[in-house]
């Protein structure tokens, strides 16, 4: 892994001196109401949930399969993207791992694409350079690439999964239809799937790989400004695969929380920046 590691991990309490010069307070919007959640549809949410699945996407294909998405999926789906290579994976069957990812993520993308039809959103402007530019520096990751090298690509997708595991699991109380739900579950268990994997790798790297996860873990905890609910891989020196509560229970992330850590600022009414220099498309754009 190259250049990975430049820090000391900071400790839970030392998260609001991290973030105080990377924006002013932490987000207090919420979807939490019943007027607010009765003024979504189930579409508006399933194009929230694509804003994130064009994110994984397009980082997994250009990383693993040195692809876009437009190339990967014969067509043009919007919005340019920057930054992003092919990565040298040496481990045979932690490629193997990756690439079944890489197709699920596309396949979640056609997927949601196909069941919005004429209402689905195009994909935003996506800065992957920017994006893990920021959190990277909030992170103390000095120099830190995750197209540099397996471990670093792999870390890098453990800053995406465990965001998108928890918007799912936080979006189910917000959709009406049966169907859409029982999909939706799918997806957030695929993506469960997906977290796991990933943790399992970063336990088996080790050392610095591990640091630099909670380092992460961190950083996604204070930039979302709830509880402290984010873990990292290891806790009281022990495996921590399922990042869960007392009965093993996974948390969620309302909307603009998820923006709060993919905008990289804790602020409330935040439209852009981050991985998403533009914004996100739809309805819920706003942390």
């Amino acid at each position: 892994m190259s250049n990975v590691i430049d820090r000391d991990a900071p400790t839970n309490p030392a998260r609001a001196a991290m973030f105080a010069a990377l924006a002013g307070v932490t987000a207090t919007a919420m979807i939490s109401t019943p007027a607010a959640a009765a003024n979504l549809t189930d579409n508006d949410i399933l194009n929230f949930a694509l804003n994130l699945e064009y994110l994984e996407a397009e980082y997994y294909l250009r990383g693993v399969m040195g692809r876009t998405l437009d190339e990967a999926a014969g067509g043009s789906f919007g919005g340019t993207v920057r930054g992003g290579r092919k990565v040298n994976f040496t481990s045979n069957v932690r490629r193997g791992f990756i690439e079944d990812i890489t197709r699920n993520e596309l396949a979640h993308v056609l997927f949601l694409r196909s069941a919005l039809g004429a209402n689905a959103i195009q994909r935003p402007t996506i800065d992957f350079d920017a994006g893990f530019q920021g959190v990277a520096q909030a992170a103390g990751l000095a120099g830190f690439d995750p197209f540099a090298d397996e471990t670093s690509f792999w870390l890098g997708a453990f800053l995406f999964e465990d965001v998108g595991v928890t918007a799912y699991k936080a979006a189910a109380n917000l959709i009406h239809d049966q169907k859409i739900l029982t999909s939706a579950a799918g997806i957030l268990a695929a993506e469960a799937y997906h977290a796991g994997v990933i943790r399992s790798v970063i336990v088996r790297t080790g050392g610095s790989a591990i640091t630099a996860s909670t380092a992460m873990s961190d950083v996604r905890d204070t930039l979302d400004g709830g509880s402290d609910s984010d873990q990292p891989v290891m806790m009281d020196g022990r495996q921590n695969l399922v990042p869960a509560d007392e009965n093993s229970i996974a948390f969620g992330r309302t909307p603009q929380q998820v923006h709060n850590i993919v905008f990289a600022n804790p602020a409330a009414g935040v439209t852009r920046g981050g991985f998403f220099p533009d914004g996100t498309n739809g309805k819920l754009v706003s942390s």
